[in-house]
C-alpha cells in the first residue's frame, strides 16, 4: 500500500510539472514597446515630473592651497577633488596626514598645513606623565579614565582619517566621546 502511494505521488509530481512546463511554453511574452525620447517628454511635461537636480556638498578649503575658500562639488566627491577645486596644494602643503582619498560630507572644513605650520605640529609629543591625543598609542589613550579598547581604537581612526588633533577640544568630533568623558581626561592630554 505504501509503494502504492509513493507511486501516485510521483506519478503526480511528473503530470504537474509536465502541465507546468507546457502552460508555460503556451504562454505568449508580452512584448515591450519602448518609446522615443520625444515621445517621452510630452509624457513627463503632462505628470509634472521633473528630474532632480545633481546633488552637492559644500566644503570650505583654508590652509596651503592656492585659493581657499568654500567651493562646491558633486555628492559623493573626495578631499583630492576639493583641493583640485581650490587651485591644488601650495609647494609647501604637507599632504601625509590627509587622507585624499575620503569621501567629503557637507559642510565640513578641510585644513590643509604647511611647512610653516609643522614646527607647531611637531610640538604635539606629549611631556611626561601626559598622553598625545594626536599620537598616542592604543595602550596609552586607554590610560585615560573612560577610555577602553573600543574608544581609542575610534580616536585613532578619527586621527588617521581627519589629521592631528589641533586643540584637546577636537576630541569631541569622536563619536563616543562627550563633554563630560573629556572633562575627565582634560588635564592628562595634550593635542
Amino acid at each position: 500500500m505504501a509503494l502504492g502511494a509513493g507511486l501516485g505521488l510521483v506519478a503526480l509530481i511528473v503530470v504537474v510539472a509536465v502541465g507546468s512546463h507546457i502552460f508555460r511554453s503556451a504562454t505568449p511574452i508580452p512584448s515591450v514597446v519602448v518609446a522615443s525620447q520625444a515621445e517621452a517628454e510630452p509624457v513627463a511635461e503632462a505628470e509634472n515630473l521633473s528630474v532632480p537636480a545633481e546633488l552637492t556638498v559644500v566644503v570650505h578649503v583654508v590652509g596651503a592651497v592656492e585659493s581657499p575658500g568654500v567651493i562646491e562639488l558633486p555628492e559623493n566627491s573626495r578631499i583630492v577633488d576639493a583641493l583640485a577645486k581650490a587651485g591644488g596644494a601650495r609647494e609647501d602643503a604637507i599632504l601625509s596626514g590627509i587622507n585624499l582619498a575620503r569621501v567629503l560630507f557637507d559642510g565640513e572644513q578641510i585644513v590643509v598645513p604647511s611647512q610653516a605650520d609643522e614646527p607647531a605640529a611637531v610640538s604635539i609629543n606629549a611631556p611626561p606623565g601626559l598622553v598625545s591625543l594626536s599620537r598616542g598609542t592604543s595602550a596609552e589613550l586607554e590610560t585615560l579614565p573612560r577610555v577602553g579598547p573600543a574608544t581609542a581604537a575610534r580616536i585613532i581612526a578619527w586621527r588617521e582619517e581627519n589629521g592631528p588633533f589641533t586643540s584637546v577640544d577636537d576630541v569631541l568630533a569622536v563619536s563616543g566621546i562627550g563633554p563630560a568623558t573629556l572633562e575627565g581626561f582634560r588635564a592628562l592630554v595634550v593635542p
